[in-house]
């Protein structure tokens, strides 16, 4: 049972940083911010969930099916994440390429504390067993101070497959392609720095700073953290309805007004771009229909065009309504993993993909969310960001596109570096 108490809070955006100062200290955090981006199915502008209680962790071997029994058991709030990999727990597929980040598969713990933030004021919610520090710890993060900015040492960034070997493994996949294999594929490639302390809480607030993305994360486990910018939701169980907004088309941003428009206005009516994003609305359509009650599923908006601090982007909104023959955990297995990561068809793509890359996801590419007491639930996409292992001193980033057999090698190349700009620029 949980004691929930209201205090009201004068400014958002410094309590949300006073939180997350005040949240270092525990060897579980995850935290949740919106930026202030207004969205139609959002509930919360943020949530901080901190110190398990009780946790899982496990490799993708039957690891839904242990989800499952964990969230259901629980009948709690849940945080925790879902790595790429659990793919071979949906189906006959297996990841053997390269895993220097050595992050659990799956992730989840049932925080003592947990904050949710809205407008003006923030729910506490403390496991009876702590509520007594209620009252304290609320005085104690009105009084945290901003920490002093850390620059980080020279970093020395490298790129896990040459410019050349990208070109060739791209011309494979479409190969494969003109062959009848697939139609489209996500490509990746990842950018890493051995032997490296970095300060996560300072690069993730430098990351949220220049991005200021509508699902951004820090999320600690121990010496694993994640500190992520994405814009991308991947799904949300809301009572019966199910939402999903997959994002394929990237365009670049400008200082010039001008210039920013016209490559936002260029973005939407590029036939491949839009071609790229209806095939994965029908992909993530298919998936949803497996879970949902007859004609309910829906295409809210096909290809919207949403501009962040670094891209425009091409997003689409897919809703259904959830059968009650299904769990909320059967939602997620039978659309994981998201269809904007993996390709259509979704099994024949992720073949090409192990093929092709080489290194595992593990968790880019996953996603990052959470369990209410109700089986509802909100995951993000995990992509835009920093995978961090500190006891390995091991610091990670990935970035991929959407490959066609239409696609431009030099093109999806320098879209990935697109994507990697915030990154680089907060690391460097």
């Amino acid at each position: 049972m949980r004691t929930s108490v209201y205090k009201p809070i004068s400014d958002q955006k410094q309590f949300k940083e006073q939180l997350l100062i005040w949240a270092q200290d525990y060897s579980e955090i995850s935290f949740l911010d919106s930026n202030g981006h207004q969205q139609e199915y959002s509930s919360y502008q943020g949530i901080l969930a901190v110190e398990a209680f009780t946790a899982i962790k496990t490799d993708s071997y039957h690891a839904f099916e242990d989800l499952k029994q964990y969230q259901q058991t629980t009948k709690d709030w849940i945080f925790g994440y879902l790595s790429y990999d659990l793919k071979n727990d949906v189906e006959d597929l297996k990841s053997t390429n390269l895993d220097a980040l050595d992050f659990p598969e799956l992730f989840f713990f049932q925080p003592k504390k947990i904050f949710l933030i809205k407008e003006t004021s923030v729910e506490m919610l403390y496991l009876n067993l702590c509520q007594e520090e209620i009252e304290s710890d609320f005085l104690e993060i009105q009084a945290t101070q901003r920490c002093p900015e850390i620059t980080n040492t020279q970093i020395a960034i490298k790129a896990r497959i040459t410019k050349d070997d990208y070109f060739a493994k791209v011309t494979k996949m479409q190969q494969y392609m003109h062959q009848g294999h697939c139609y489209e594929a996500n490509f990746c490639m990842e950018f890493y720095a051995e032997n490296t302390t970095i300060d996560p809480l300072e690069n993730y607030i430098k990351l949220s700073k220049i991005s200021k993305a509508p699902f951004a994360v820090f999320f600690k486990n121990q010496n694993n953290f994640l500190l992520s910018a994405s814009p991308e939701r991947y799904l949300k169980k809301q009572a019966e309805q199910l939402i999903s907004q997959p994002i394929k088309g990237t365009a670049k941003r400008f200082l010039d007004s001008q210039a920013d428009q016209e490559s936002k206005n260029n973005l939407s009516k590029d036939p491949k771009e839009r071609a790229e994003n209806i095939m994965i609305t029908d992909l993530v359509r298919n998936d949803l229909s497996h879970t949902a009650q007859k004609g309910s599923v829906i295409v809210q908006e096909l290809c919207g065009l949403y501009s962040f601090m670094q891209v425009h982007q091409m997003i689409t909104t897919i809703t259904s309504k959830l059968d009650p023959a299904y769990s909320a955990i059967d939602a997620i297995k039978t659309t994981f993993p998201m269809g904007s990561m993996t390709g259509a068809p979704k099994i024949s793509a992720m073949k090409i993909i192990e093929e092709l890359e080489v290194t595992k996801r593990g968790l880019y590419s996953g996603a990052v969310g959470y369990f209410t007491p109700d089986g509802d639930f909100d995951f993000n996409v995990v992509i835009r960001s920093i995978l961090y292992n500190q006891k390995n001193k091991y610091v990670s980033f990935s970035v991929g596109s959407a490959i066609t057999a239409a696609s431009v090698p030099e093109k999806e190349y320098q879209e990935c570096l697109l994507k990697a700009k915030a990154m680089h620029q907060v690391l460097q």
